[in-house]
């Protein structure tokens, strides 16, 4: 499925994921690990990012062209946002 990962390059690749992780660091409770995998290009041409949190609960973010976050995805027992980050997203 993680088709087209020849189309970013080493940076964008590396910027794709520091914003995964620092998205979900800054904006869910009780975030103790991340692991992300190599974005690729989703159905619809966005950038996605697929992880997991706390080594078990996966996530997938999709990116728009600035590294600003469009949509976030989260499986089933997911952490849940952080109170002051429900209205309006925290800094990430």
């Amino acid at each position: 499925m993680n088709q087209n990962n020849d189309k970013y390059d080493e940076e964008t690749i590396s910027k794709a994921k520091e914003t995964a992780k620092s998205y979900i660091k800054n904006n869910y409770k009780d975030v103790q690990s991340i692991e992300v995998e190599e974005p690729y290009q989703a159905p619809m041409g966005s950038m996605t990012v697929d992880g997991i949190v706390n080594g078990e609960f996966g996530f997938s973010i999709s990116l728009n062209e600035d590294f600003t976050v469009s949509r976030i995805g989260e499986n089933e027992g997911f952490p849940e946002e952080k109170e002051e980050c429900k209205k309006e997203v925290c800094d990430y």
